[in-house]
């Protein structure tokens, strides 16, 4: 089989990552009126959020083995099947119950589907290749947490917020159809891979790999302190500092453009530096604006105007870690990619989860719980990684 060029991986993988994204951030600038409708709380309704990424890290967890096993295309395909028809049946929904429970169902399709992209670069390249394609795939990705809340004020002011959930059901159709016409099974099927009764061994394996879980940890707390962000952000922005939905996409979308600048930034020091070390870069950087939050938020400086800026650069290394802790933990674990990348996305979106739980669940009508939990996981995550990957760091 000839291998698609590193391009072709990298848009085709993209477009089906950004499944994820679209399906978070197109709604936020439409929660307080989803809320209205559904007559729950914002608070309550954010937590939709966190019940999307738990199911969101199931469907990764359960899905990623089986990927290896029959393949990439089939649990692909099967996983864009369930979030499309989940997304046009949220569009009925009348009650906080149902929303919840229809976002589940969709992340479970989410995951399914999602899990495959890591995976399928994995299966054509390694090493600091690997980190160029998934660079460049996280590149094209971030024009849809950019695109999203824009686009969602945008469907929002022509119907209504059930709009929002037609366009990921028409945006998952093309997602599908474009994958089937383009897209080659990388994996192909493989009887020899192991099935459910050796899955828990495997994952066992990758918990039990030092270094490997030093990377987990990095990309985990990284990804909670981002979506401690997400969860707030509709609160912080739109009730706590009283900006429109219409102005909220603006602001929101400047932690995207900082988050693919240093994508591209990553992507350049590539050429002379290990990912390991680029890793350490945005984990420091990200651990620096932390501090500056809760310190100016101590001295009562927590303005619109100090808050975001900070917010951005800690949300914009995304791009300097997350990257390059996926491409040094799939090194280590060659025949069995897609299991591993189950493992680190459900860690991953469960760790997210809870940083949403923690900023939501209490209804504080401030900032600090957004705050504290970025500092908290900035902080876990930065021990972490040099606690359990050590030695490797300073390749």
């Amino acid at each position: 089989m000839q291998k698609p060029d590193s391009r072709r991986i990298a848009l085709l993988v993209a477009a089906n990552t950004a499944l994820a994204p679209f399906a978070i951030d197109a709604y936020l600038p439409a929660i307080p009126a989803l809320a209205d409708a559904i007559e729950a709380s914002v608070h309550r309704t954010e937590l939709s959020i966190s019940v999307f990424l738990l199911g969101f890290a199931l469907g990764q967890l359960v899905f990623g083995p089986l990927s290896d096993r029959v393949g990439r295309r089939p649990v692909l395909f099967g996983g864009i099947g369930v979030f499309l028809f989940a997304s046009l049946a949220i569009t009925q929904v009348d009650s906080l119950g149902m929303l919840w429970t229809l976002r589940f169902v969709q992340a479970l399709g989410g995951g399914a589907s999602v899990v495959n992209s890591a995976a399928i670069v994995r299966d054509c390249f390694s090493g600091r290749e690997a980190a160029k394609v998934l660079s460049t795939m996280v590149m094209i990705m971030l024009l849809a947490p950019l695109v999203a809340p824009a686009l969602g004020s945008l469907l929002l002011y022509l119907a209504d917020w059930w709009l929002i959930f037609v366009f990921l059901a028409v945006y998952a159709a093309f997602v599908l159809w474009l994958l089937r016409r383009y897209l080659p099974e990388t994996h192909g099927r493989d009887p020899a891979a192991p099935d459910f009764r050796r899955v828990l061994s495997n994952y066992l394996a990758v918990l039990r790999h030092r270094e490997a879980m030093g990377y987990i940890c990095a990309v985990a707390m990284s990804f909670a302190g981002m979506f401690a962000f997400i969860t707030g952000s509709p609160f912080l922005y739109m009730e706590y500092f009283g900006l429109s939905p219409a102005a909220y996409p603006f602001v929101f979308g400047a932690n995207v453009v900082v988050m693919a600048g240093s994508n591209r930034l990553n992507i350049r020091l590539l050429r002379y530096r290990s990912p390991q070390r680029n890793l350490l870069l945005g984990l420091g950087v990200q651990l620096a604006s932390g501090v500056l939050l809760a310190a100016v938020l101590a001295l009562g400086l927590g303005s619109l105007y100090v808050v975001a800026p900070l917010m951005v650069i800690f949300v914009g290394m995304q791009g300097l870690i997350s990257p390059n802790a996926m491409s040094s933990m799939l090194d280590h674990f060659p025949r069995m990619s897609a299991t591993a990348t189950a493992l680190l996305g459900s860690v991953q979106f469960s760790c997210g989860a809870l940083a949403g739980i923690l900023v939501g669940v209490f209804e504080i009508h401030s900032a600090w719980p957004v705050v504290l939990t970025m500092l908290g996981a900035a902080v876990i995550g930065n021990l972490g990684v040099r606690v359990l990957s050590g030695a490797a760091l300073r390749g």
